[in-house]
């Protein structure tokens, strides 16, 4: 018991120490918001909103938005519609949520951009596009997704799949796993790109290194097929259990597949290895809502 006491202690400190300054940033940022200043209140109003260093409070989080939207901070307009669109803290009103969007949108805000163009997207293509494209300039990864899969269907508007892969790309670019899996589909078919298979492996890698099940089903089909890769059996097979760890279900179909080709050495070399890559990369699997 002597030896754990120690520590600990020094377990406890660091937390206590970030309490500390948590609280006193709270402090701080309540102070200033008082006094009037905008980019505070949207400030404070976001950590009612998410409850951090605060029991979460939404109407709470309202009432300072509104204060911060009401100066002009496009920050605290953007979070105001998005109660109202999403009816958390305030009554759910459409008016309201397009009104704040807007503003916040007209002065650059690319989140809130992104959202208008969500909000236009079922009745007006033509303005879901113009928005969405303000924002996937700006760099807005999801505006960039959403622009990229209007090109891709042709749903209401002309169909571009170069424009297509253009935004899925940078989407992509940044990290974005949906963005990573798009793209990578278009490489394999050959769609709004050349048909590359090296891209398309390299692309459903790192969304599959994110968890997304339908990469990593992909990536195990390529192992297999010796598309854009060596064949490798035992890499086929680690890639379909973590898919089937993820719930999809063809890939719990090609696992029991490929285990009939499979010597149980290498079986049981397959499963080691993906205990292995879990270990090192736990986003492999999902996490279960």
């Amino acid at each position: 018991m002597k030896r754990i006491l120690p520590l600990l202690l020094i377990l406890c400190v660091p937390l206590l120490a970030d309490e500390k300054k948590d609280k006193e940033y709270f402090e701080k940022t309540k102070a200033l918001a008082e006094k009037g200043d905008a980019k505070a209140q949207k400030n404070l109003g976001e950590r009612y909103f998410n409850g951090e260093g605060v029991p979460r409070d939404v109407k709470e989080a309202v009432k300072w938005f509104r204060k911060s939207a009401e100066q002009g901070c496009a920050s605290g307009q953007s979070w105001l519609g998005h109660a109202y669109l999403k009816g958390e803290g305030v009554e759910m009103s459409s008016k309201e949520a397009v009104k704040w969007i807007r503003k916040a949108a007209e002065q650059g805000h690319a989140v809130a951009q992104n959202n208008l163009g969500t909000i236009y997207g079922p009745k007006d293509a033509k303005e879901a596009v113009k928005w969405y494209r303000k924002a996937a300039e700006q760099g807005q990864a999801q505006a960039q997704i959403n622009l990229a899969s209007m090109y891709f269907t042709g749903e209401r508007i002309q169909r571009n799949t170069e424009e297509a892969a253009k935004w899925f790309r940078k989407a992509a670019e940044q990290g974005h796993s949906l963005a990573q899996k798009n793209i990578g589909v278009m490489y394999y078919t050959g769609i709004g790109v050349g048909r590359d298979l090296i891209m398309a492996a390299s692309w459903f890698r790192k969304a599959a290194l994110q968890g997304d099940d339908t990469s990593q089903l992909g990536l195990g089909k390529m192992y297999f097929n010796a598309e854009g890769m060596k064949h490798d059996l035992v890499l086929a097979y680690a890639w379909m259990s973590i898919g089937t760890l993820n719930g999809e279900l063809k890939a719990k179909q090609y696992k029991q597949v490929y285990s009939n080709l499979l010597e149980p050495d290498q079986i049981d070399r397959a499963e080691a290895l993906v205990k292995e890559m879990v270990k090192k990369n736990p986003k492999l699997i999902k996490k279960k809502d």
